[in-house]
């Protein structure tokens, strides 16, 4: 049977131009063998229109189905004559350049040799499921006309430079080749956006590539002597092309159905409700009508004004609905994060592994949909962003901001005098105010536009929830109209990087450490709290009267369940007092806020001094996974070096906030009196 599938792998089928009767069709295969004859052609229809199948005509059926279908995946998508430069898998292989011709099916992309107009021997072939990423590259200086539109394909082993010959080239190919990209592509992108549609949802999609080439041994773009290095710029395909564990992977109609085609089984999802003045259509799950091939939808429209959480397009708005499969479930979640001004709604499937748990990334299994829920409320764990707003079909819903007005947190604006600006931050100016005539408050004014609703509400009840004396207190928001107040304790002495610049001089290295030691406190109390701070810095920090610093800023600060949240993609974060797991793959943890620790230390003890001040962004990347680390400052001893120069080896090696304050208070001993 194993011969006769392979057979029938080649099967051609010949027809005689005579409809009915007389010879039939004959099924050869490539040697011209017969393989099944006219007679039995004839048997299997008869066999077939009277229900009694005999095993030749399943047989043959089988084969046929098989047939057609391998053929799906060994179809050419795509010919064409590119550019080819040498892999140089060996140390001395030479750098060449060779026309090949460029096959591309569904299942590999071949290149072949190319003479006289025939296609010649195969000289290498890369699995599409093995491809990480396609993209353009920078062109090197003095580049020849002919290789004036490079692009990379980066595979599992190896990476390949391909030039295409022209514009009309590009172009022509991104027509041919199919598009999942919801954008126009450009003449430098069109043959990376028309590969990239048919590695959409593969594994180990790369975030970073290197956008220079690799010669004489380095990376031109970043000087990385490895071909294996973690890539230095954001790969911004990756957001379209990523696929997380649960949602599923299918290839759908060419470009541009796809784009244009319709979700028809949650068309609640619209981001237009209708007018109010309408009557809402209810529609009846148990109704015949549906939106997919079973009627599993229960849908209901929100008016506008009743309920704007989901139509105001909600960051991480999200809402559990049956999925089109009978029995399932489906998690949509709207988000901004793909460069999109509307958003884009994307699809989770509820999965059930062998131990009949149930998950959306498959790390992460839990026993009821409503713990899956809350896991994924604090970690995004893969999907585009974490799921942050219920959509509720009730329409006399409250939003969020009129249950905290309503609450003990509502301040009386009226109560509050702003007496003079303390400073200005990335949201608005930070003013002393006099609450009640007798309190000193530190007054955040968020103006509008600079914040959204969300982020407001998220840094706000944060604060609520933490409480400890090494924290900034946080006492209540002005949020009925702009510009919105977020009310705190005023700290004397302000910022602490600021204060060091100005009174470091000043002070005694026994106070340096007692500085490094409140701050080491207020991080473990968020630590054992399962809180990540994800910003802790010197200027996120603040000097009491007393000298005390309190930690501050809780902008970025996330409560995780597992001590890891991987963040969504596009998230923007202090790359100098980043881990390398946090600019590698956005993998935050305590033990990522340890090593911002260990750069606070040297912030302290350098007086205010920026941490690789001789290094842009992009070369402390690259220094860093190198393995570089800051020199000790000149004020710390060689112990206090060693501490703080534990809080940048490998995240698992790292101390935790517990365990530098345990190696920090024998210190602080020694210099009391």
């Amino acid at each position: 049977i194993g011969h006769s599938r392979a057979v029938a792998h080649t099967l051609i089928a010949k027809g005689d131009g005579h409809d009915g009767g007389g010879h039939g069709t004959e099924l050869v295969n490539a040697d011209g063998m017969h393989f099944l004859g006219d007679e039995s052609q004839k048997n299997v229809r008869q066999s077939a229109a009277a229900g009694e199948r005999t095993a030749e005509a399943e047989f043959l059926q089988a084969q046929l189905r098989f047939t057609a279908e391998d053929n799906m995946d060994t179809k050419s998508i795509l010919e064409e004559l590119l550019l080819k430069r040498s892999q140089q898998k060996k140390k001395m292989s030479p750098n060449n350049y060779k026309e090949r011709l460029f096959v591309l099916t569904k299942t590999s992309l071949s290149y072949y040799e190319y003479d006289k107009m025939k296609r010649g021997s195969r000289k290498g072939s890369i699995e599409i499921k093995k491809i990480r990423c396609v993209e353009k590259v920078n062109l090197e200086e003095q580049t020849p006309v002919e290789r004036q539109y490079p692009f990379q394909i980066v595979y599992k082993d190896g990476l390949l430079y391909v030039y295409a010959s022209n514009e009309e080239s590009r172009m022509l190919q991104a027509g041919s080749w199919e598009i999942t990209f919801a954008f126009t592509p450009s003449t430098e992108l069109a043959i990376v956006s028309s590969l990239a549609g048919e590695i959409r949802g593969n594994p180990h999609l790369l975030i970073k590539y290197h956008s220079g080439f690799f010669v004489d041994g380095k990376f031109l773009c970043c000087q990385q002597s490895c071909k294996a290095a973690p890539g230095c710029t954001l790969w911004e395909a990756y957001a379209d092309l990523h696929i997380a564990v649960g949602e599923e992977k299918h290839r759908g109609p060419t470009f541009p159905e796809r784009l244009l085609k319709i979700p028809r089984a949650v068309p609640v999802l619209k981001m237009d409700a209708p007018s109010s003045s309408t009557t809402p259509p209810q529609y009846d799950s148990n109704s015949k009508k549906s939106y997919d091939s079973q009627p599993t939808v229960n849908i209901r429209y929100i008016p506008r004004e009743d309920c704007p959480d989901w139509w105001q397009g909600k960051e991480g708005a999200f809402m559990v609905r049956n999925s089109s499969q009978m029995g399932m479930y489906t998690v949509s979640l709207f988000s901004k994060a793909v460069n999109d001004k509307k958003g884009t709604v994307k699809h989770y499937h509820v999965h059930t592994n062998a131990e009949n748990k149930l998950y959306l990334a498959e790390n992460y299994c839990f026993d009821s949909i409503p713990k899956l829920i809350h896991y994924h409320q604090h970690n995004s764990a893969g999907m585009i962003t974490r799921l942050r707003h219920p959509v509720s079909t009730k329409a006399n819903k409250v939003p969020v901001s009129v249950a905290l007005g309503s609450g003990v947190w509502e301040l009386k604006r009226e109560e509050i005098a702003l007496l003079k600006e303390l400073g200005s931050g990335q949201f608005g100016v930070v003013q002393l105010g006099k609450w009640k005539g007798q309190y000193d408050v530190a007054v955040k004014m968020i103006k509008e536009g600079a914040m959204s609703e969300d982020e407001f509400f998220q840094e706000a009840q944060t604060m609520m929830k933490l409480s400890h004396p090494k924290l900034v207190k946080f006492y209540g928001v002005c949020s009925k109209k702009y510009p919105i107040y977020i009310v705190t304790e005023y700290i004397t002495n302000g910022c602490l990087l600021n204060y060091l610049k100005s009174h470091g001089k000043g002070l005694e290295t026994s106070q340096l450490l007692e500085m490094c030691y409140d701050v080491c406190e207020g991080m473990a109390f968020l630590e054992s709290h399962q809180f990540i701070h994800r910003d802790l810095a010197a200027r996120n920090c603040l000097v009491d009267s007393d000298l005390s610093v309190k930690v501050s800023d809780f902008g970025m600060t996330r409560y995780v369940l597992d001590d890891q949240y991987v963040s969504s993609v596009g998230t923007k974060f202090p790359v100098k007092w980043s881990s390398p797991e946090v600019f590698h793959y956005f993998k935050y943890s305590s033990k990522s806020d340890v090593w911002a620790f260990g750069i606070l230390m040297w912030e302290v003890f350098s007086l205010g001094k920026q941490p690789y001040d001789l290094y842009d962004n992009s070369e402390v990347v690259v220094k860093v996974s190198q393995g570089h680390r800051l020199y000790r400052p000149q004020l710390a001893s060689d112990t206090i070096y060693q501490i703080m120069y534990s809080c940048w080896h490998e995240a698992k090696k790292r101390p935790t906030f517990q365990q530098l304050l345990s190696a920090i208070e024998p210190l602080r001993e020694q210099d009391k009196p």
